[in-house]
């Protein structure tokens, strides 16, 4: 391939947020390359534009080359290296180095601490002992991120070391059950029961039939897991109301108390374009904040005007080169985003109307024999690219399901289908469930032949638990 395809490519594939990060590293290292400064983008301007061209056809704006020629080709199988000398030690290489390793959002939290570290902070303001605080330092390490702990007290005995060979595991229980009252209540327990158990002590003086509850989270907890309720009942001698009130404070305790802590770092979604209706058609525009407005910087151009051979000009030369190939291979990579999702849009427009269940079954050749543009390419194109709709921000890949046949001819997509039974799903009855042969046999009567694997299929995509494990009380 050459140079200017294997770019071309490269950029194609990129995400919203690897863009930005490139085109700063190439503004950082080719002098040639600018921004310009004077660009604001204009809500009002842009809506005033798209009133006037809801007729026509949406083109990207992008940046206009400069006036000089590009070559049509490099030799295949090359890179810009070969051709081009764009870093010659000692020219104007040390001016554009970057002072920073990438780009980061100016909101991002940096600050939020692990379970670990919350629970040594609470632990150095709690009275222990040197000897404790090692014990609970171990205590503290062995918590997985859901708060439980993954060690036996015999296990944390013997990872005190030597010097520590005296301590009885009723002295590690002990430390062990004062943090198991940290913030938050109930870490550090050893199994559900044991970490239910512990919050149910503490909250005792604000939930009614605390004896009742006490016996449940004891002695019947794997049956209530497995909802079988007239067990309960019988055991506990309640009637239906009853269980419902001690099933309903149960589930105001957490089950997995580190999950309060959250230690994952917000992973933002930029949208590479947008669509909205206007005059009852759908109109689409690149996000005008993905990337700068870029320029052949001219005070640099002009300094190559000058006819002569020296080391400067010719480096000042061969990043012009490059700056120029560099435009048209982000043009290129703006002009297929929108050229092929327009072409979705223009398929799901029933989707944007009306919802998921109005989805259409969509392949990769489809948009690829539209747009004429082979496979691959429309798969870099959809991958890691969103689009802002009023229902939502979606990656482009989600608008490609398979199908099934209807009893009309027609085919419904396998995303129609998911929403059909997550929208059953939501209706039903918590006490009666509808089963996977039930939701079969409900497509069935509108047209939609689906087998129940399949059924249980699209459910567990849509982390639905099988009805068995969805029937409850309340």
């Amino acid at each position: 391939m050459t140079p200017q395809l294997q770019q071309a490519i490269r950029l194609l594939q990129l995400s919203s947020l690897e863009l930005q990060a490139e085109i700063q590293e190439v503004l950082e290292t080719n002098p040639l390359l600018d921004v310009e400064e004077d660009f604001v983008f204009d809500d009002n301007a842009s809506e005033q534009q798209d009133d006037q061209a809801a007729d026509e056809p949406v083109t990207p704006d992008i940046t206009q080359l400069e006036h000089a020629d590009i070559p049509e080709d490099l030799p295949v199988d090359s890179k810009w290296e070969d051709t081009f000398d764009s870093q010659p030690s000692g020219v104007m290489s040390s001016t554009h180095q970057s002072s920073e390793p990438g780009i980061e959002r100016e909101n991002q939290d940096d600050s939020s601490d692990s379970l670990q570290e919350h629970l040594l902070w609470q632990m150095r303001l709690t009275h222990f002992s040197e000897t404790e605080q090692t014990i609970a330092t171990v205590i503290i390490d062995s918590v997985s991120d859901d708060g439980y702990l993954k060690i036996s007290l015999e296990e944390i005995q013997q990872s005190l070391g030597d010097g520590y060979d005296e301590v009885e595991e009723d002295e590690i229980e002990a430390v062990l059950h004062r943090i198991q009252h940290f913030d938050p209540v109930g870490v550090a327990a050893r199994d559900l029961r044991e970490c239910l158990l512990i919050q149910l002590n503490l909250y005792e003086s604000r939930i009614e039939h605390v004896e009742l509850l006490t016996e449940l989270i004891d002695k019947h907890l794997d049956t209530l897991a497995k909802r079988d309720y007239a067990q309960i009942k019988r055991a506990l001698k309640v009637n239906e109301e009853q269980l419902t009130e001690l099933v309903q404070a149960i589930q105001l305790l957490n089950p997995r108390p580190g999950s309060q802590i959250q230690i994952e770092k917000t992973e933002y979604i930029v949208p590479d374009v947008y669509t909205r209706r206007l005059n009852g058609k759908w109109l689409l525009s690149l996000n005008p904040d993905n990337a700068p407005r870029l320029q052949i910087a001219d005070h640099y151009a002009q300094l190559i005007n000058r006819a002569d051979n020296s080391s400067e000009n010719v480096y000042l030369k061969n990043n012009l080169q490059e700056a120029r190939w560099f435009l048209k291979s982000l043009q290129s990579r703006n002009e297929t985003l929108l050229k092929v999702t327009e072409a979705i849009v223009e398929k799901q427009k029933d989707f944007l109307n009306f919802g998921e269940e109005a989805m259409k079954p969509l392949v990769l050749a489809d948009i690829a024999s539209e747009v004429e543009m082979h496979e691959s390419t429309i798969s870099r194109v959809t991958t890691r690219k969103y689009i802002h709709t009023p229902r939502g921000i979606f990656e482009l890949k989600y608008f490609f399901s398979s199908h099934v046949s209807t009893d009309t001819g027609g085919e419904c997509s396998a995303t129609a289908i998911r929403a059909i039974i997550k929208k059953l799903v939501a209706a039903e009855i918590p006490r009666k469930p509808l089963s996977d042969s039930k939701i079969a046999d409900i497509l069935g009567d509108q047209g939609i032949n689906v087998a129940r694997r399949t059924i249980a299929k699209y459910r567990e995509s849509l982390a639905i638990p099988p009805s068995n494990e969805r029937k409850r009380l309340v």
